[in-house]
């Protein structure tokens, strides 16, 4: 069987609040953990909520990487989706952990694209 993509969930509990508030540090740390990982990033969406809490999205050549953060619980959820060989999408969950300071993470990968070898020519 052949693989499209690498699909990480990303369960992000007990966080640093402050960081999970904080849209620069986020950005920031996702723009670099993509660069990082090998990522081309083609695009990019951040918004700040009020009172607290910040979503934002890269869209990478590969897929892309995505995060909600909820501050006033610790958490963060974060997605990330990857196709080719190219990107280390394990570095970038990495990364997200280590930069938000998480101390409870939970991550999930799931294939995508299985196609049979048929199906590939």
């Amino acid at each position: 069987m052949n693989v499209l993509g690498l699909h990480l969930l990303l369960e992000l509990r007990d966080c640093n609040s402050g960081l999970l508030n904080d849209l620069n540090h986020i950005r920031l740390a996702m723009l670099r953990a993509a660069e990082d990982a090998g990522a081309h990033v083609i695009g990019e969406s951040f918004h700040q909520f009020s009172p607290q809490g910040v979503t934002g999205i890269l869209a990478i050549a590969e897929s892309h990487i995505s995060i909600h953060t909820w501050p006033e619980y610790g958490y963060a959820a974060a997605d990330i989706f990857t196709c080719g060989s190219g990107v280390q999408a394990r570095k970038i969950a990495g990364t997200l952990v280590d930069v938000l300071e998480c101390r409870d993470p939970e991550i999930t990968e799931v294939v995508r694209g299985l196609l049979h070898e048929s199906a590939v020519s």
